[in-house]
């Protein structure tokens, strides 16, 4: 599943500010039954480094363990979504996440990528649904974004 918005600024501006944004930031709205993130813990220092972790914390009884998987700048980093707990738990087992940027036009093309790996096959057949509230939760993350970079 992936979501694109492209946003009027250099792809090193770009990657360079989402990359440490802090989650409540861009994901501070309910999209349907998708919670916002309340809360970040357990992090030390900037969001940088290949290895740190932290638990992302949703509005009610949601959280997961995140881990930085991958940083290249100014061109994509990921994570690993694992220890998801609260209203996925029994739907996902664990989430690869990639955040892409490249340049389009007089900006950046950013990109938001999730492989969702199900609990279960009956897990799986649920996905599709997921998929489309989670596409709508994405777009509206991804219009904050650019109300955050364009400040």
């Amino acid at each position: 599943m992936e979501q694109s918005r492209a946003i009027p600024v250099d792809v090193d501006t770009a990657f360079a500010r989402t990359l440490p944004i802090p989650l409540p930031t861009i994901f501070c709205r309910w999209y349907g039954p998708i919670a916002p993130v309340r809360a970040v813990r357990d992090q030390t220092g900037d969001w940088a480094a290949v290895g740190q972790t932290r638990t992302v914390e949703q509005v009610g009884a949601g959280s997961m363990r995140e881990e930085l998987t991958v940083v290249d700048p100014p061109n994509s980093f990921g994570y690993t979504l694992t220890d998801i707990a609260g209203p996925l738990a029994p739907l996902v087992d664990h989430i690869d996440g990639r955040w892409l940027f490249e340049p389009v036009g007089t900006g950046t093309s950013v990109t938001w990528r999730w492989t969702v790996h199900p609990r279960s096959g009956l897990a799986s057949a649920a996905l599709p649904v997921f998929e489309a509230l989670w596409r709508g939760y994405a777009r509206q993350g991804l219009e904050q974004l650019s109300v955050e970079l364009l400040r």
